[in-house]
Parts: structure tokens; sequence; C-alpha cells
């Protein structure tokens, strides 16, 4: 079992790509088969698996988002009770719940079995920069 926390810093909302980091994380292991678990610490921020081949995925998906929960000064989202941090924050909170917070990834060969397509990212929920803690879990 080997663990590792990177650190991700943030300069609003968007998809930031950790892959090459978490494939550091496995090959430095080096664990020919197991398990690899991404688990991000934070409420208001979210992971996933996405496609890093084209940058207008990830705007799309952020632009998806934010028309899907907006922030809370909008008046279609006056229902909204929890407002002391901001108006990015309860939206950031329905963001994150609505997407995973952690991950599993197969390893073999000593690689993770993303898709050729595929990559890791933190998704950022919040307006303002932010470090957020990702963990790495490795077990074989």
């Amino acid at each position: 079992m080997t663990i590792d926390r990177l650190t991700i810093a943030t300069d609003g909302p968007g998809l930031y790509e950790f892959t090459d980091r978490a494939l550091g994380f496995v090959r430095q292991a080096g664990a020919e088969e197991g398990l690899l678990t991404v688990f991000v610490r934070h409420t208001s921020c979210s992971l996933l698996i996405q496609e890093n081949a084209d940058p207008d995925v990830r705007r799309d998906l952020d632009a998806f988002f934010r028309r899907l929960v907006p922030p809370a000064d909008d008046a279609a989202m006056g229902w909204l009770t929890h407002r002391a941090e901001g108006p990015d924050d309860m939206p950031a909170h329905i963001k994150a719940a609505l997407t995973a917070v952690s991950l599993s990834i197969p390893v073999a060969g000593g690689r993770p079995l993303l898709g050729i397509w595929q990559g890791l990212y933190l998704f950022e929920h919040r307006t303002r920069p932010h470090r957020r803690e990702v963990v790495l879990h490795l077990a074989g």
C-alpha cells in the first residue's frame, strides 16, 4: 500500500489535469497490478475522468455546469439558504455533489488502465484561487 498527497493550485472554476502526476506516482510505487484510488479532501471541488485531447471538452463541461447550477445571487437560486461564504459557495457544493470526490482506476502492467483520451482532472467549482489536496492511494 502506497499513499501520496498532491497539491493542486487553482485560479478559478475549471478543470485542472493531473494525469501525469498520478502516472508518476504509480510508476514510482513500482506496482505491476493494483487499484489506484484518487480522493479530493474538499467539499467545493470534485474529480473527473474526462477527455484530455480537445480543450473544448473542458470548456463545454465548465459552461454546462455554470448553466446547470448558477451562482447564488442568480434569481433562479433564490431558494438557497447557505449563503455565508459568497455566491459561489453553495453552488460549488451542489456541483461537487453531482460529480465525484473519489475515483478508482485499475492498474496493470505498472500503469493505470485509462483509455487513450482519458485524463484525471480536479474540477474546481469556486471562483477564487485555492490549493486543493488530492490523495493518491495504490493498493496491490
